[in-house]
């Protein structure tokens, strides 16, 4: 089965739908990379920088132990998450059945090609990861149903459901999936039948991109 790297978007973090994910993700046949959204923590980091000053570059890296922090309340959420940190301990994670939860500091902190800006978050990261390891799909998780089947993934950005770097961070073959709470009564079964809930938004971007 292809692999899904999975971002489980920080606005979830105070609503029932993240329970009902994670519910959903930790059953899931097929194998899965859950990534996490910096949610609160992230936007203490907003509130800290306009006070103190500090880089944006400093922001980043702040942002990016925000999503570890989410990604350490998602592992007391199931047994069958388990904390990886490489992409080697990824997949040791999936050959022993697990649902790997990607702790993305050690990853960030010396690669080149992750801008250190407010523009790249964890949409981009999640890309980016789903690069490394060669995922065929990359599935957002979102706290709304307000996708356009039209847009590509620039339009995406536009309407501010994706950050702007994610265009450039995702490879054009894997596939981009955004899904809401709409999607989560068909989620087990898509994810049992190896299919990805949601809209597939990437096949258009992917081909004006090889045009």
């Amino acid at each position: 089965m292809r692999r899904i790297v999975v971002k489980l978007g920080g606005s979830t973090a105070y609503h029932a739908e993240m329970r009902e994910w994670v519910e959903i993700l930790a059953k899931a046949a097929a194998p899965l990379v859950v990534v996490p959204g910096g949610g609160p923590f992230a936007d203490r980091v907003r509130e800290a920088q306009a006070q103190m000053g500090f880089s944006d570059a400093s922001a980043h890296f702040m942002a990016i132990l925000a999503m570890e922090q989410m990604g350490l309340a998602l592992l007391d959420m199931s047994e069958r998450f388990s904390p990886a940190r490489t992409v080697g301990e990824i997949d040791a994670a999936l050959e022993h059945g697990k649902v790997p939860v990607w702790l993305p500091s050690q990853m960030c902190q010396t690669a080149a090609d992750i801008a250190q800006s407010w523009d790249v978050t964890s949409d981009s990261l999640a890309a980016w990861l789903a690069g490394r390891i060669h995922a065929e799909a990359l599935l957002l998780i979102k706290q709304t149903d307000a996708f356009d089947a039209e847009e590509d993934v620039e339009g995406l950005a536009t309407a501010g459901l994706v950050d702007p770097m994610l265009s450039s961070m995702l490879r054009p073959e894997t596939g981009l999936y955004l899904a809401g709470p709409g999607a989560l009564a068909t989620a087990p079964q898509r994810l049992t039948a190896g299919d990805v809930p949601g809209r597939e938004f990437a096949a258009r971007a992917a081909q004006r991109g090889a045009a």
